[in-house]
C-alpha cells in the first residue's frame, strides 16, 4: 500500500518505470512511450496521446496494489 500512496502523479513516466518497474505493462498497455518519450509527466502524455490521465494513473495504482 506505501507503493500506491508513493505514485505521485508529479513524477515523469520514466521516474515511475524506474521506481516501479511492474508498471511497464501499464504503459504499454495504454501505448505510452517509456523511453524517449517519458521524459514528461503522466499527465503531459496522456494529453499529447490523447488520452485520459485519470484511467491511466488509476490503472498504475492498480498494478501496484496488486504486489
Amino acid at each position: 500500500m506505501a507503493a500506491v500512496s508513493s505514485l505521485d502523479p508529479n513524477l515523469t513516466v520514466n521516474e515511475i518505470v524506474a521506481r516501479f518497474p511492474e508498471t511497464v505493462p501499464v504503459f504499454n498497455h495504454f501505448g505510452l512511450d517509456i523511453c524517449c518519450g517519458g521524459g514528461v509527466r503522466v499527465e503531459e502524455a496522456a494529453q499529447r496521446d490523447g488520452l485520459d490521465a485519470t484511467e491511466i494513473l488509476s490503472a498504475l495504482r492498480q498494478s501496484l496494489e496488486r504486489r
